[in-house]
This record gives C-alpha cells, structure tokens and sequence, in this order.
C-alpha cells in the first residue's frame, strides 16, 4: 500500500456514506449524524490518547461549551457559519487553560481532574441562567442556511460526514508528521522524548487544545441538529462512551473513531429490539471486543496484517562523517554536587570528557554515578557546580535543553518509543529516513526497521537507543550500563561501537560495571565512592590504585568478627541449585550455576554489579522463575514453586532495598515476618519472640508505635532483618544489606551478622563490600558474568586474585 492509500480510503469511505444519505430515510440520517460526530470527538481524543497518551473523562465538557457558544451566536443572530469557528477557538483556548494545572498529574489524578471540569460545566451550564437558559436549556436553534439551501436532516448529515472526513484526514496528517511522532514519543516514554530535545508540557498542552477544539467542533454542530440544548444534553455518561469509542477502535489508529463510533452510537440502536436488556447486552458485547482485541478493532488487523521484514540498510551514506561534530568541543564538569534530603549523592565531581575519547565513570554500588549523569543530562538540577560544553553552562538546563545543546543519553532500562517502529524511534530524534537507516546498521541493528520498539530482544532494544542517541547528532553521548544483561559477544560488539562513536569526535562518557569493557576501551576512567572522586588516570592506573580496590572490595572504615573455630556440621546441604540458568529476556543473567549452603553456615556470593547476584537470590526465592536447572530446599525441588510457597517451606529474603512496609508500625512489619510459619505465634509468643528481637535490635525498641516509612536507612535494614528473623527460617537470604549505609551502622549489621553466624543461623550473603563479607563468611562463591569462577574458603579467597579481577577486570600481563 501506498503513502496515501489510507486517505484515499477514508475520501472513498465518506463519499459511500454521502452516496447513502442521500436516500436515507430522516431518523437514518439523525443516526448518520450522531456517528459522525462521535467520529470527531473521538478523533480529538484520539490526539490526546492515543498520540499524547493522556487520559480525559470530562470532554463532554468541551461538547457542551462548542454546542452552547454555538446555540447562544445563532440565537443572538449570528449566522451558524461564523459561529462555528468561534466555538471551535472557545473550546481549544479552554482545553489549553485547563492543560496547564491538569498536565501537573497524570494517570488517575488527570483524569479526576477532568471528570471536575465535566461537573463544573454541568453545573456552570445550569446556574449562569441569563446566558445558558440555566435547567431550561435553549430552544429554537435554528438550522444553517447556505444561500438558498436549508440545512435539513439530510444536509446536517452531510455536514457532519464531511467535517468528520476533515479531522481524519487531519488526525493522518498529523499522526505522520514529526509533531505527531513527537507526541507519541511524549506518550511512550518523556524521559527519552526529553533527551531528543522534545518538551512534553508543551506537546501534550498541545494535544489537549486540539482535542478540545474538535469536540468544541462537533458540539457546535449537535446545537443546530438538535435545534434544543439543555445541561441534560450532555450527561456524564456521554464523556465515557466518547472514550470507549476510541478505546474499542483501536487508540492512536487514523480509523479508530470511527469503528469506535459505529459500535458505540450503531450497536444500540441494532439491539433496541432487546428493549430494557439493550444496555445490558451493549456493555457485554463490549468487553468482548475489549477481551479479544484489547487494541481495538483496528489494532487487532494491524497486529494480524504481514509486517515489512526489510532490515536496515547503510544506503552508500558516511555515517562517520554524518556525526563528526562540526566544532568537537570537551564537557568539562567540576564542582558537581547535589544532595537529597540531606544525604549528599554526589560532591565536587569534577573531570574533563574529551572529544574522540571514552571517558568511564565507575565506582560500587551508590557510588553516585548515574547521579552524575543525570546532573549531566539535565534530569538533575545540582546544588553546586558546572557543566560546560562549547562556552554554554548547562548546570540547572532541562533535559530537552541540554539534549539541544548536543548531549545525548541511553540509559540503565533501555528508554524506547515502544508503539513507534525501529525506525521512527530513530528519526523522531532528528534523522531523516535514509540516515535513520543508516545509522541502525552503523550500530549494528539487523532486524526489521519496520518492527514496533516493544516487540524487540533485548540486545537490540540496546542497539536502537545508541542510534536514536546519535541521530541527534551529539557532541557528548552519555551511556548508563549498556551492556547490562547482554552476552559476552554482543559485549564485545558494543565495545568496539563505542570506540567507532569516539573516533568520530564525540565525546562519550560510559558508566559500566562490566569491568573487561571498561578497562578495554577507555580513555581516562574516573572513579567514585560514596559520591566523592577518589581516582582517576588510565584504566591500569586506576585498576591498580590501593583506594580503587578498597571501594570495590571493601574499605578499612568497617569491622566485623571472624569466626572464632572453624565451621563444621552436617554435610548436606539446606539449600543447593543445579546448573541454574536464569534471566529476564532471551539471554540469560546466569548461566549453569552451583552453589550450596549447608546448616549453620554463612555463604557469601560475591561479585561486580551485574554479575547475576540478586538474580540469582530472586531466582532461589521464587521471585523469578529459573530459565533451566533446579533449586533443593531441604531435599524438596522448589523450582517451579511461587514465591510465597518456597517462604513458607523455610526461607527468608530480606530483599535489596530494604523493602519494609512504609505506611505499617515497626511492629506490625515484624509481625507479618511471622506470616509464613506453618504455626503462627499467639499474643504472648508474638510478645515473647518481639523482646528477644528488641534486644538484638535496640534502635527499633525506642520506634515501636512509629510508621517504618519514617526510619533512616540503618533502621529500615534493621527492620528488614527482624522481620526476616521473625519467619524462623531454614535458611535467611540477605542481598545488599549494607548498601546505602553509613559506615557506623554497617559495623552494626555486620555485628548482628556475626552473632547469628555463631546462633547457627544459615545464612546466604550478597554484598557489595565482599572483604567485609568473607569476613563474616564461612565460604564463597565468585560470580562473573553470571557463571562461577572461582568458589572456596572465604579465608582461601580472601588473598584470591580471581576476586579482585571479577571487581575490577584482570591485570595486564607483565611484559
């Protein structure tokens, strides 16, 4: 099909209608009416939700202000044909007022507040008596004319058909325009519409006037079909079957009104022989339709239709030379700072990233990296410092702003426009479709352009961003974690991409966990640590900086107790997994791992950010569902068991994050610990088992009564552990129990470790500060890459070189 076969179709549809008005009988042409101008309702709402992805349960309001400016200009003498323009300009200037403070929420809140502007108008219809007729409404509307031609029904019909064959050709028009592909990035995602320099309050304040103006448009024709407006003319109702129109044809498709506008004015008029059950039968055949094609109607064919497996295709273009800047210009940052609720993230960061280099920034885990790149970004405004790239200061700059002034970004979760094709995700940053193309297979992209963004693997949603990224044509482009969750080999791609982008003159500034990578193709790395810059140099520099290797492995700020004799009991295991292989896509986050915990021991799993660690504990809890092998809890295979079975079979996750119930009482989040137990504790129990707990945890005593959401970070964790503690587990899962804590209170947790060590709880241990952990620990498991590489005594892997590589990345060879 053509470009322009879907606006042929729609000219060829409504010259049928019209070829059939024009021997319809009078109440046929009402009908004919009334869907064509729920056709243009629903146009309009179609810009607003199924471009803008905003939510509107009050555009009956926007019918009744078109219908009654419309009614009141003709009954004061107006010709209709005047007054038209005029209800459409009065409604679209009313829909971008109420778009100012509306578009401050979203979701719910948004569609609360349009549901009070329906009422205000309701209300505001009846109580403004000498101008609106108040409850009597306004009679005697009376029909256009047109020289010697009277608008009867057959006429206003006709009307109608070409007003809603207008808007759309118009919503065509406008859903393939960049304007109309930047909504629909606005909708998919406005952290990525931001960083290709679209401003969502604006386009979304857009789509709002619009979709006013053209319910304002077909309300000014209901007044004179009609002849007799009143506030019961525009029942609330009416609002959420303008919705289930767009809904029910297909949201954000050009015919979408108007399949959603048959069912919704034809259907009940094909059922009124059902009488009383009509009603009742129209809302079942609807969730029918919405339950086999929760797309819509159209949406359902798209989905059924071939789509176009043409790949990318470089088309004799130099990309290089297409993205070499035109003044390559360094980002120099320094002083960089920026603090939440008191608690400093980050603190005189300060580098210079230059052009044709890879500048790497890494630390551990809140180190404040991605911190720093959303100062960068312009999704932060820091609280001190500069940003300067090409004499322009860009500290406190919104994101589209920035992403003007030449930095672009892809980020930890890939950001992409998922309704929008492969290559519209592309050009809506800025690229035509030749170079849009060319820059997918510049990054390596080899699927079908035409594909939805959504319908995508991982690898690739990977490849799309960095594209998207570089059709804004950059100076600096920003990458956080792109190799997170791919395979060693597409690593090893995405490495020499990144390189291949440098040589052309951008500057790129990576923050990365995968060490390899990192120490592969950088510059000049800068590392961090608990938001401050400790390093900075050549990568060989950096790998070997003592203070680089205590951030990573553990610093000399913390303590814990060794176990005074060796570890020795029974010799199987409570917990073991069997070549488990899991993740969260089409590849794997492990692969083939074994471990095993046996009764009384501590375990640490050890290992870089992304090396599978919380994965692996989500998959031994139930969180995730294992892709391949087998989880034992005590001699019982639990693989395929929910999470909250395998809880009540023994184990205990107290999950990165904390995760307590915020709006709960400290005791009453220890209490539900006890959820799990085959027997649950009366009250004396329960007081019982409370005081043991207080006395291992004293802060939480003093903050019994108090809501956990109101603890600091060090009590919160303390909370998570009772809790955990409170289940009697076979075994207790703690993943990052030290993240985010100071030093004092991690000296704390580590205590608390030691002495449950020593109780003989068994216990499985995922921290970042791995000296602190094999501390602590009776044995250890190393993870890289998701595979084992090196297991043992934590004493035997405290001296191991294996650990420090798997942190920071093997050490050159001697030459």
């Amino acid at each position: 099909m053509g470009r322009f076969a879907l606006p042929a179709s729609i000219l060829a549809g409504a010259a049928l209608v019209a070829a059939y008005a024009f021997q319809a009988e009078s109440y046929t042409l009402f009908v004919i009416a009334l869907v064509a101008l729920t056709a243009i309702v629903g146009v309009g709402l179609n810009i607003l939700l199924g471009l803008a992805g905003q939510v509107s349960l009050g555009h009956v309001g926007f019918y009744a202000i078109g219908a009654y400016v419309s009614g009141i200009l003709i009954l004061k003498g107006w010709d209709f044909f005047a007054a038209l323009p005029l209800a459409v300009l009065v409604a679209g200037a009313i829909g971008a007022l109420l778009a100012l403070p509306a578009l401050r929420v979203s979701g719910p809140y948004l569609a609360m507040v349009t549901i009070a502007f329906a009422f205000i108008v309701e209300h505001g219809l009846i109580e403004w008596r000498d101008v609106t007729g108040g409850a009597n409404g306004l009679m005697g509307i009376l029909p256009p004319t047109l020289g010697p031609i009277l608008f009867a029904e057959r006429e206003m019909a006709l009307l109608a058909i070409l007003l809603a064959t207008l808007a759309l050709l118009g919503f065509w028009g406008l859903s393939e325009s960049r304007l109309g592909r930047a909504m629909r990035a606005v909708r998919d995602s406005e952290i990525a519409a931001q960083s290709v320099g679209l401003n969502p309050v604006g386009l979304k304040t857009l789509a709002f006037a619009l979709s006013a103006a053209l319910a304002g448009l077909a309300g000014a024709v209901f007044a004179p079909l009609m002849m007799f407006i009143s506030p019961g003319s525009f029942p609330f109702s009416q609002s959420i079957l303008f919705l289930f129109a767009v809904v029910v044809g297909g949201a954000g498709s050009v015919l979408g009104p108007v399949f959603g506008a048959l069912v919704v004015v034809g259907l009940p008029e094909l059922l009124s022989d059902f009488a009383e059950y009509r009603l009742l039968v129209f809302g079942g055949l609807l969730l029918v339709v919405l339950w086999i094609a929760p797309e819509g109607i159209v949406g359902l064919a798209r989905r059924l239709m071939r789509q176009d497996p043409r790949p990318a295709q470089a088309g004799g273009i130099d990309v290089a030379a297409a993205l070499r800047p035109a003044a390559p210009s360094p980002l120099a940052v320094a002083g960089l700072g920026i603090a939440f609720g008191g608690v400093k993230a980050a603190s005189d960061v300060a580098f210079t990233a230059q052009p044709g280099a890879v500048t790497s920034v890494i630390g551990p885990n809140g180190a404040g990296k991605t911190t720093v790149l959303n100062m960068i970004g312009g999704f932060y405004k820091p609280d001190a410092g500069t940003i300067r790239l090409a004499g322009a200061e860009l500290a406190g700059a919104p994101a589209y702003k920035v992403a003007r002034a030449g930095i672009a970004r892809t980020y930890q979760t890939t950001q992409l426009f998922g309704t929008l094709s492969v290559r519209d995700n592309v050009r809506i940053a800025g690229a035509d479709p030749a170079l849009a193309e060319a820059l997918l297979a510049f990054v390596g992209y080899g699927g079908p352009v035409a594909a939805r963004a959504d319908d995508l693997p991982h690898v690739d949603r990977r490849l799309v961003e960095i594209a998207r990224a570089l059709a804004t044509r950059p100076r600096v482009l920003l990458l956080d974690e792109p190799a997170a969750g791919l395979m060693r080999a597409d690593k090893d791609a995405l490495g020499a991409l990144l390189r291949r982008i440098a040589e052309t003159g951008i500057a790129v500034i990576l923050v990365e966990h995968d060490m390899a990578m990192v120490m592969g193709i950088s510059d000049h790395v800068v590392v961090l640590d608990a938001g401050r810059p400790i390093a900075a140099g050549t990568p060989d520099a950096v790998r070997a900086d003592p203070k680089v290797v205590a951030a990573y492995l553990g610093g000399t700020e913390t303590r814990a107790r060794r176990r005074a004799v060796p570890w020795s009991g029974p010799a199987d295991p409570v917990l073991a997994t069997l070549r488990l292989s899991a993740g969260y896509g089409a590849a794997p986050v492990l692969e083939n791992v074994e471990i095993a915990v046996r009764p009384g021991e501590l375990v640490a799993l050890l290992g870089a950010n992304g090396a599978g660690k919380s994965t692996a504990m989500k998959a031994v809890s139930g969180l995730l569902r294992p892709v391949s092998g087998e989880i034992v809890l005590r001699d019982a295979p639990v693989s395929g068991l929910p999470a909250h079975r395998i809880a009540r079979l023994g184990l205990a996750l107290v999950p990165e994050g904390r995760q307590v119930f915020p709006e709960l009482t400290v005791r009453d989040n220890i209490r539900l610990g006890a959820s799990a137990r085959a027997e649950r504790p009366d009250a004396a129990a329960f007081a019982a088992e409370l005081d043991v707990l207080l006395r291992r945890f004293p802060r939480l005593a003093e903050r019994l009564s108090s809501r956990a959401g109101l603890l600091s970070g060090g009590e919160q964790q303390m909370l998570a552990l009772a809790r955990g503690l409170m289940a009697k587990p076979q075994i207790l899962l703690l993943d990052e129990p030290s993240l985010g804590l100071a030093p004092a209170i991690i000296n704390e947790v580590f205590d608390v470790l030691a002495e449950l060590r020593a109780e003989g709880v068994t216990i499985l241990l995922v921290d970042q500060m791995a000296a602190l952990a094999l501390t602590v620990a009776d044995r250890a498991y190393v993870l890289e890459s998701g595979r084992v590489v090196q297991a043992g005594s934590a004493a035997d892997l405290a001296g191991d070189a294996t650990l420090e590589a798997a942190y920071l990345g093997a050490r050159p060879a001697a030459q």
